[in-house]
């Protein structure tokens, strides 16, 4: 593969060219989860055979440590009540942890939880990932920040546009392969980021994934929550108050 070509999405075997339009995904389920339907999901991250997530909610929000297939909580630590949890990732032996409107991520050491740094930015914090260098981060605008993950200075940015201009509303983000996928907040659809460009390599489609039975039996919130498993090449979403946790694989 050229440096100026946009890597495949796991699991398929087409890459688009730079200067293509945008891949259209939809999706199979491989596998169905139980999710824990109070868990106002904020971040989600697949770490050494377990889930790392983030909860929200103002008095309710959380990080958690969560045994794939039963849903169990095997750890969790609450966040003070006055502040809202956002987007989570691991970096190192560090589980970083966003909030909406505070300005603050919290930094707590992986395995314990305990709390061993906060840093501060000046934005509305929303989604986290990092690309094994550098921290990614959105604020619900179309901007995507870089941040230096030993001090959080911001080191670069990208706007995320496509053929139509911005993209707005970036929520919860993992870094597969190369690029960056995003959740569109209120909507069913994850974005595929070029994260040199800002460009819009593709869009998958997952609506219908939450059946109307369980969309009628549980209070539901949107779309939000991806991991991605490297080692096996498994991608996995769910939503805010969902439950169930899915792992899909793509389909162009």
């Amino acid at each position: 593969m050229t440096c100026n070509q946009t890597p495949p999405l796991p699991g398929t075997d087409s890459p688009a060219s730079e200067s293509a339009l945008p891949s259209i995904y939809s999706y199979t389920i491989v596998n169905t989860y139980l999710h824990d339907p109070n868990a106002f999901t904020q971040g989600l991250v697949f770490e050494d055979g377990f889930f790392y997530e983030g909860t929200g909610q103002y008095g309710a929000s959380t990080i958690r440590k969560v045994m794939p297939g039963t849903g169990a909580v095997l750890t969790q630590k609450s966040v003070a009540p006055n502040f809202f949890g956002e987007g989570v990732a691991i970096f190192g032996d560090r589980l970083y942890q966003l909030t909406w409107k505070s300005g603050i991520c919290f930094v707590y050491d992986k395995s314990t939880f305990e709390l061993q740094v906060q840093f501060t930015y000046s934005t509305e914090g929303w989604g986290l990932t990092h690309d094994g260098e550098k921290l990614i981060m959105s604020d619900g605008t179309n901007i995507i920040y870089f941040r230096d993950p030993n001090t959080f200075r911001e080191i670069g940015r990208i706007e995320v546009t496509d053929s139509t201009g911005p993209v707005h509303s970036l929520n919860e983000l993992e870094y597969i392969e190369g690029q960056i996928f995003a959740n569109v907040w209120q909507t069913d659809r994850i974005a595929r980021i070029d994260p040199k460009s800002g460009k819009i390599t593709g869009w998958i489609n997952l609506a219908g994934i939450l059946s109307q039975t369980d969309r009628l039996n549980h209070r539901v919130g949107v779309l939000n929550g991806i991991a991605y498993d490297a080692a096996a090449d498994r991608i996995f979403v769910t939503g805010k108050w969902w439950p169930k946790l899915f792992e899909i694989k793509l389909v162009q």
